[in-house]
Order: structure tokens, then sequence, then C-alpha cells
């Protein structure tokens, strides 16, 4: 872990630039390289910290990405560290829209430009697979009945029955809740 008198705000200020810069998509794409650069290469905290910091970036107003970002700059190096990583994850996007504005009737007409984006959504979707197979993977290592059943109940109520994805949060949420406050009256 991080010694007190190490704050790494320029490897934060980098690397936050880095997968902003090349993680197309946003959203869940920025877990598996905060995993990478955060977890596995740096150490700085836990699987379980980071799927605790996913929950929370999810949940909380604003994009995943920026919010993620800004989670783990805190919890590698505090406020400062929280600002550094969250201006940082802003840059990227901002030039690259901005410059895309700029020439968007070239870019749209650019058949290169066209094939290249495609081939970024392609690896966006492996990203997220790779993502959602991970998240299983960790839920079916708690070995609960429950949480194992919630994963094809809840991809079953959203891409067969089509009910909203916040709506199926929303309940899960609830249903967790009621199963944490009844596992604890339980053990008095």
């Amino acid at each position: 872990m991080l010694k007190k008198s190490e704050k790494p705000y320029f490897w934060l200020l980098t690397i936050n630039l880095f997968i902003s810069t090349f993680t197309f998509g946003g959203g869940y794409v920025v877990v598996p390289m905060v995993r990478r650069y955060f977890v596995k290469q740096k150490q700085y905290f836990t699987e379980d910290d980071l799927m605790g910091m996913a929950a929370v970036a999810q949940s909380t107003p604003g994009a995943i990405a920026i919010n993620l970002s800004a989670l783990s700059g805190y919890q590698v190096a505090g406020t400062l560290g929280a600002i550094i990583s969250c201006i940082s994850a802003m840059i990227p996007p901002l030039a690259i829209l901005g410059l895309v504005s700029i020439f968007y009737t070239t870019f749209i007409s650019n058949a290169i430009v066209n094939a290249v984006l495609k081939g970024m959504q392609a690896g966006v979707a492996a990203l997220i697979v790779d993502l959602i197979v991970d998240m299983c993977s960790m839920i079916l290592k708690e070995k609960s009945i429950f949480l194992s059943v919630m994963i094809p109940v809840t991809f079953f109520a959203n891409f067969i029955m089509g009910i909203n994805v916040a709506l199926i949060l929303f309940v899960c949420c609830c249903v967790c809740i009621v199963r944490v406050f009844c596992k604890k009256r339980k053990n008095k």
C-alpha cells in the first residue's frame, strides 16, 4: 500500500489522462483500466474496493468515468488526488469533442474515421464483456444462492422483458437492503 509520505500526484495526472484518452465509450470501459493500473500494477486498493467504488460511481450523479476517477484519486491521495484525477479525466474528452465538433462535416463523411469508430465499438464491447465476467465471478465466489440467482433474473428482466435498467437496479438495491436487515435481525 501507499506510504504516508508518498503522494503520486503526477502519476494520477498521467494515468487518468491516459485512461480517459483511450477508453472511448466511457462508463464501464473505465473499470478494467482502473483495475489494471490501480489494483494490479500499483496495488493502491483491492479488487473488492474497486467494485465498491464502481457501484458508488454508478449510483451517484454524473459520468461513471469521472466519478470513478475521482474516487480512485481520493483513495490514493486524498482530496487533492480526487481533484487532480477528476480534472485529468475530463481534459481528453473535452479536447476530443472540441476537435470533432470543429471538423464534424469532414469526419462524418470520412470512411476511415467511420471504420475506426466501428473498431472502437468492438473494443468497448469486449471490455464490457470482460467486466461483466469479472463481476459475475466475484458474485459467484460469495457462494450465495440469492446473489447467484439475481444474475440471470436481472438479465431476463432487462434483455427479455425490456424492464428499464434503473428500475432493476433500484429493486435489486431494495431487495439487498431488506436482506441485510433480515440477516442482522436474525443474528440478534
